[in-house]
């Protein structure tokens, strides 16, 4: 599942332009029966099959030889912190990171004491095993390298990194079923155009995602148009909801 990701996209493009390099380790690989067992029943009884905490105790201590102790030594778990685009950031600031993906019932606790740095969660459902969750995780903290993503400045205006979403984009052709491009991104004029996107990515986030507000780190002028934008009824501006279905 993780080879999958690294042969393609923007990740795959990284890892073969040598910025990134990202080693997937089979904790099969790690075992000394000769079924290759990671799991067990769990200790007092209940559903469901337990992983074994040496498969990983061996794999970490494998990966330290290797590679030298790593920074982060993350464990993905839905009882994580919910993982943002804040701790994607300071993740991108580490030079080795270790992405530890569970399965079946859950980890051995011991793994989680005596190994895992910190906890994350992609967001609160389960998934069948932690392999999704890392991919995840990879490929949302890779963007953030200089060099990944071809055009920086895309990266730089994207959702969640100034603390709101981003503003709504469009392309051609011009006008389609009757809808069309606002006026103000034809005009050519740099200047209106940046506020145009600026106050509707408040807008957007002002609708859609609230809770961003109380943290964005937001200065005079745009605390002065979401005041202004009070006024107006909330999904004012958005042509995606019809009064009717077919």
């Amino acid at each position: 599942m993780i080879q999958a990701l690294l042969r393609d996209g923007v990740v795959g493009r990284a890892v073969t332009a040598g910025l990134i390099e990202v080693g997937v380790h089979d904790l099969r690989d790690f075992t000394d029966d000769r079924h290759r067992t990671v799991d067990d029943v769990p200790y007092g009884g209940g559903p469901g099959m337990v992983l074994k905490p040496e498969p990983f105790f061996r794999a970490v201590a494998a990966i330290r030889r290797e590679n030298g102790r790593p920074d982060v030594v993350a464990l993905l778990s839905p009882q994580g912190q919910v993982f943002r685009h804040e701790r994607a950031s300071r993740l991108s600031h580490h030079a080795h990171v270790v992405l530890l993906c569970g399965r079946y019932e859950g980890f051995d606790e011991r793994i989680r004491l005596a190994l895992a740095t910190e906890e994350i969660s992609i967001g609160d459902y389960v998934l069948s095993g932690g392999e999704l969750a890392a991919a995840v995780v990879v490929d949302a903290v890779a963007r953030l390298l200089p060099g990944v993503v071809g055009d920086a400045e895309s990266v730089a205006q994207e959702s969640f990194v100034d603390g709101v979403l981003d503003y709504p984009h469009y392309t051609r052709p011009a006008e389609i079923d009757g809808l069309g491009v606002p006026e103000v991104l034809r005009s050519g004029h740099h200047g209106e155009i940046q506020r145009w996107r600026r106050r509707e990515a408040l807008r957007r986030t002002r609708d859609r995602r609230p809770d961003l507000l109380e943290h964005a780190p937001l200065d005079a002028e745009a605390r002065r148009w979401l005041n202004e934008l009070e006024d107006e009824p909330s999904g004012s501006s958005d042509r995606e909801q019809s009064d009717e279905c077919d």
